[in-house]
């Protein structure tokens, strides 16, 4: 198994030989193998002979220890020297000054295969940046750790007229199913044709494995995302940030728990079980989070457990999820906003996470009703063909 940055420090080392380089990037971003695993992509490319003029980090930093939401200022890497210009600070995209002085723009970041993690939608906006300085951009491509089945995508596929964020910025469904690479090759063939685009694919990933069969470790990609059973879960719990419940955050199982310290948990468990979703089960739980909602207090709630990762449905799950704390708690229950750097209004983050403006007001209308919509919400319609040209592996 090896990744895209395997390649380019050592059989596709010319692509950045002497070259000088912007690298987006962040500390989740390491090695498969060469020279040894989990070490930084940017210092295997440095070994590799790029020269490189400055970095770009993502949300969460260059370190991925930011935490959600919040802004990161420049600073300078102390594994390489190189200045590191944040790309969710002032701003969300390089300036035409970033890009005056380099010969290539080189991405790569472990996505987790969700629509709304932020690091694919930045590397577009440096996409459509490099377009407009005619700026080459090459990305090393990573494996997606929930698997690339096309069959497993999950919607809604985005409604575009929510408004472009940085948890959306194209008509995608939640749960993609694609790397990053192939996410990057989408965006130039739908949306960014000018730009001048090329992928390092890796070595030994098909469209089946998930990250536990890769045999390598799990690096955090973000503080809230620190290992597999979380990116399981992410792509239905993360609903939790747009009402008022807890996702987890300030324990040691983040998107695992919902809860609150009114919450009836064993009622709401009983919901989630009894609707038989496959690979699925809940239990009642008790927590107290050190951080972010209800710091500091004792909560009730449920904890998500994946009997079986490939027939698990996480969208589905949390939408059931939801409709289950609405039911329980017609009252206490409520949507809620969630500023972000990018977003400091964010009143509608349900609706962005979601992608649809209508599954919030069913949700809110009738949960019971609403419950048997999931199956609906949840379907991708054209999404395995649209994607057809741009995939890079097999089955």
């Amino acid at each position: 198994m090896l990744f895209g940055v395997d390649h380019a420090a050592t059989d596709r080392a010319a692509l950045v030989k002497g070259k000088r380089v912007a690298l987006l990037t962040n500390d989740a971003a390491v090695t498969a193998a060469f020279p040894q695993p989990c070490v930084a992509s940017r210092v295997a490319l440095a070994g590799a002979g790029a020269r490189l003029v400055r970095l770009f980090s993502p949300e969460h930093g260059l370190g991925a220890a930011a935490a959600d939401g919040r802004k990161v200022g420049d600073q300078v890497d102390p594994l390489t020297g190189a200045p590191v210009v944040s790309l969710y600070g002032s701003g969300v995209a390089p300036r035409p000054e970033h890009l005056a002085d380099i010969d290539l723009v080189v991405c790569d970041l472990q996505d987790v295969g969700v629509r709304f993690y932020t690091y694919a939608w930045t590397m577009t906006h440096v996409i459509d940046a490099c377009a407009a300085a005619s700026v080459p951009v090459v990305v090393l491509d990573r494996p997606n750790p929930l698997g690339g089945d096309l069959a497993a995508a999950e919607g809604p596929i985005l409604d575009e007229t929510i408004s472009e964020s940085l948890v959306g910025r194209h008509s995608v469904p939640v749960r993609h199913s694609l790397t990053l690479g192939e996410l990057a090759r989408l965006w130039v063939r739908e949306r960014c044709a000018s730009a001048r685009l090329s992928v390092v694919t890796m070595s030994g990933w098909r469209r089946r494995l998930h990250w536990p069969q890769l045999g390598l470790p799990f690096v955090p990609a973000s503080p809230a995302m620190p290992a597999y059973d979380t990116a399981v879960v992410y792509p239905g719990a993360c609903f939790l940030e747009g009402t008022n419940l807890s996702e987890g955050r300030g324990t040691s199982f983040p998107f695992r728990v919902a809860g609150a310290p009114w919450l009836d948990a064993v009622q709401t468990a009983g919901r989630l079980n009894a609707a038989a979703l496959p690979g699925f089960r809940a239990r009642p739980v008790e927590y107290q989070p050190t951080a972010s909602k209800f710091a500091d207090q004792s909560c009730r709630g449920v904890m998500l457990h994946v009997t079986d990762p490939v027939r698990f449905r996480p969208v589905a799950a949390g939408l059931h999820l939801i409709c289950a704390l609405r039911a329980v708690h017609p009252e206490q229950f409520a949507w809620g906003p969630y500023p972000r750097a990018d977003d400091p209004r964010s009143g509608s983050h349900f609706d962005r996470l979601v992608g649809s403006k209508s599954v919030r007001r069913s949700i809110q209308d009738d949960p019971a009703a609403a419950t048997a919509q999931v199956g609906r919400w949840t379907e991708a319609p054209g999404w395995a063909s649209r994607v057809a040209p741009v995939l890079l592996y097999p089955r």
